[in-house]
């Protein structure tokens, strides 16, 4: 070990625990030994000295302990006349800092309420940008990332680039390999965080690049983060260090980024992180540290240029990355597919209830289809102005000698995650309710229409090569074409979904789930049966079978159903535990013939939300494509605004169109039989099948009692139109 390392670390961690004892020494005095004390909204106290001793600080008092540990564990500051310190005092320095920084945090969250934006996922509209701790709920879907390796591990940055255009390029290139990047500390007044700003960068969780705070201090919410994996993911007990500290060694690929000018308190932090195996990679000439001890290969790399430290620090911290080369002028994978486009950033966007947007995937004879062609018929965006809105339709057309029609629909569902990992394209939905929004960024780098095809191309190949052989993409913004092809997809989407007529639940054990768009709703699970179509009409119980044949990892798994907790209802063991595992405990058990208990959660990418009308003692139900006001007082956006991003809302249910004629349709608030509203458009456009069901139920004009926006449009004339009709609602028990 470097001297001059070793004595520059143990100097910082003197000074980083003088200025915690303080801290504490302030806020004993000024709230008393039993003020409650932590990072909000998370389950492992103060999660590095948790993880480390054991100890559970939840109150100023539990902080002595802690301070007497760092005393004993940070050395007498390095003399001259010594020869060379050891490692292991050093490294105790630096354990002990994170411990000193960790209590100084936890005091300023008491001291300075709203220092850190809590519970939010993205940086505000109002300058503030420090993240601070993850809670839970953030932790949980990050968390797991680290553990399925969407997410190798993290980059560190302390400090600042020596401007904003190579602070963007480094992080780019981070983004590129799907590291996340952890921010924190200042370089001659400059912080990485706020240079990415400054070159137009989004920051936040979706992105990525989390700003967790202008301190060398909040390095500690980056430790603290690896910690809770272990512990929660890893099954590491708290306290059993040794075991903490080899998991994030060999599962958690860390390694911090030293930016500018390295101090001692920065010495003291690097100190600490090569106790988890996390190396450091330093821009300036300082000492190194090449020997491997404690981290894979070397601890300490220095004067490593800009061009090259995001490289350097991969060999160093023995990262293989797999990068999936796509052929488009932006970047690609993981890190950009919670990117959001919003208001100037659109160079034009395509579906979204503005315009219309379809995408159909569609199985054809092998002479048909010539592999890797793309075509664009109709307007590209160099043909238009910024802030234009185009129809879209995208046709792929696959052929393979081991292709199967139920095949389709998995691999469109596929489109929404794979276009989404495009720098600068926003994506949500499916089917013809698909939204797209290109970015002005994107649209100046080349990007084109024409990219979403070769990007379905390049994926459907890496991904599903196994299961065809050719597949060609035809993307029409012509109107007239659009709406032919839309008619064309629609006709499939509906024969897809008769294939699942003739099933019940009952004939089967095991239902699938479907968490593909957890990417925007973390906590929403779907649980799909032969008689519950997914919410967003893209998957039926056969689409999920066949995606789990396809891929047995994916994101849809069999769900043994268990015993039936309630027949009524649709309550089943099997479903609960695993919604409560899926959802990480946020739901604890779902209801799949019900909105008013335990109803399932809804994600934004629903066809329609059913909300109850306790004055008409029933439902109605709207789909995304009517903008106009509902009975209940809000539009389909104001209702998806309030239900979706996957909450439990009792009173409130996302569901597909076809779902409303299953048997199944809430038969646990008493069926079909409920509905007292729904557009116009949609009840005309499922008119057919309504009928049948009527039939069935034994009320034939049961259609024509179903109130819609050219008959009723609050619920007080709802109830006077049902009332007129002799509606069967009326009659029953009370939905309340």
């Amino acid at each position: 070990m470097s001297k001059i390392i070793a004595s520059a670390a143990i100097r910082g961690a003197h000074k980083i625990y003088n200025n915690a004892e303080a801290c504490y020494e302030r806020s004993l005095e000024r709230y008393g030994p039993d003020q409650e004390i932590g990072f909000p909204n998370t389950a492992y106290y103060l999660p590095i000295i948790y993880a480390i001793t054991g100890i559970g600080v939840s109150k100023i008092k539990d902080i002595r302990k802690v301070l007497d540990i760092c005393k004993r564990l940070i050395p007498p500051p390095v003399k001259e006349i010594t020869h060379l310190p050891y490692l292991a005092p050093a490294l105790d320095a630096g354990m002990a800092t994170f411990f000193a920084e960790e209590i100084m945090e936890a005091i300023r969250y008491l001291e300075e309420p709203g220092y850190y934006l809590e519970n939010s996922e993205e940086i505000g509209h109002d300058g503030k940008i420090w993240l601070g701790a993850a809670n839970d709920v953030i932790f949980r879907k990050r968390g797991v990332e680290f553990v399925d390796g969407t997410a190798p591990g993290f980059a560190a940055i302390v400090g600042a680039a020596p401007d904003a255009q190579t602070a963007s390029r480094i992080a780019l290139e981070l983004q590129e390999k799907n590291l996340y990047v952890f921010m924190c500390a200042e370089n001659e007044g400059k912080r990485f965080s706020e240079q990415l700003l400054e070159a137009g960068v989004q920051i936040g969780w979706p992105t990525r690049l989390v700003s967790f705070g202008p301190d060398v201090s909040a390095a500690v919410f980056a430790i603290g983060f690896a910690c809770r994996v272990a512990m929660a993911f890893g099954g590491i007990k708290p306290g059993d260090f040794r075991r903490n500290l080899i998991y994030n060694k060999d599962r958690t690929y860390a390694f911090v980024l030293a930016l500018g000018r390295v101090t001692d308190e920065w010495y003291a932090n690097a100190a600490g992180a090569i106790n988890w195996g996390f190396p450091a990679i330093a821009d300036t000439p300082i000492p190194q540290v090449l020997p491997t001890g404690i981290c894979t290969y070397e601890h300490v790399v220095s004067n490593i240029s800009h061009d090259q430290i995001v490289q350097r620090a991969v060999e160093v911290r023995g990262l293989k990355v797999q990068v999936a080369k796509v052929p488009i002028p932006v970047s690609y994978g993981p890190a950009f597919e919670g990117e959001r486009v919003r208001g100037e950033d659109i160079y034009v966007e395509m579906g979204g209830g503005r315009t219309i947007a379809v995408e159909w995937t569609t199985m054809q004879s092998m002479e048909e289809v010539e592999d890797g062609r793309v075509e664009v018929i109709g307007p590209d965006v160099t043909d238009i102005a910024p802030g234009t809105r185009l129809h879209f339709a995208m046709l792929a057309e696959v052929a393979g000698r081991n292709f199967q029609e139920d095949f389709e629909p998995i691999l469109e569902r596929q489109n929404h995650h794979l276009i989404n990992q495009a720098q600068g394209v926003m994506h949500i939905g499916q089917r013809d309710i698909a939204w797209i929004r290109i970015s002005k960024q994107a649209v100046e780098k080349g990007f084109k229409l024409e990219h979403i095809g070769k990007i379905i191309h390049a994926k459907y190949h890496q991904d599903f090569g196994a299961i065809f052989d050719k597949v060609q993409i035809k993307i029409y913004t012509d109107e007239e074409k659009v709406k032919e092809i839309l008619d064309m997809a629609r006709a499939s989407y509906s024969h897809r979904d008769a294939r699942i007529e003739g099933m019940t639940d009952e004939t089967t054990d095991t239902f699938y789930s479907c968490i593909l768009c957890q990417s925007f709703a973390p906590d929403h699970v779907c649980v799909i049966s032969p008689e519950r179509t997914g919410l967003c009409g893209a998957y039926n119980w056969l689409d999920c079978r066949a995606a789990y044949e396809i891929n047995p990892a994916g994101p849809n798994q069999p769900i043994k159903k268990g015993e039936c907790l309630d027949e009524r209802l649709g309550q089943f063991k099997g479903c609960n535990e695993y919604v409560r595992t899926a959802s990480r405990q946020k739901i604890q058990g779902v209801s799949l013939y019900s909105l008013m208990v335990d109803p399932m959660t809804t994600c934004g990418c629903c066809e329609c939300i059913a909300a109850i009308m306790p004055m008409c003692n029933g439902i109605m139900t709207v789909d995304r494509d009517f903008t106009d006001m509902t009975p209940c007082g809000m539009k389909f956006t104001t209702l998806a605004g309030s239900v979706g991003g996957g909450a439990q809302s009792p009173g409130f249910l996302g569901h597909s169109k076809y779902n409303i004629t299953q048997r199944k349709f809430l038969i646990g608030d008493g069926g079909l039989l409920r509905l007292v509203w729904m557009p116009k458009r949609l009840k005309e456009e499922i008119r057919e099948r309504l009928q049948k069901r009527a039939d069935e139920l034994g009320i034939p004009n049961f259609v024509d009692m179903i109130a819609d926006e050219t008959i009723a449009k609050t619920e007080e004339e709802v109830l006077e139109c049902i009332t007129m009709k002799g509606h069967p609602c009326l009659t029953m028990e009370s939905i309340l």
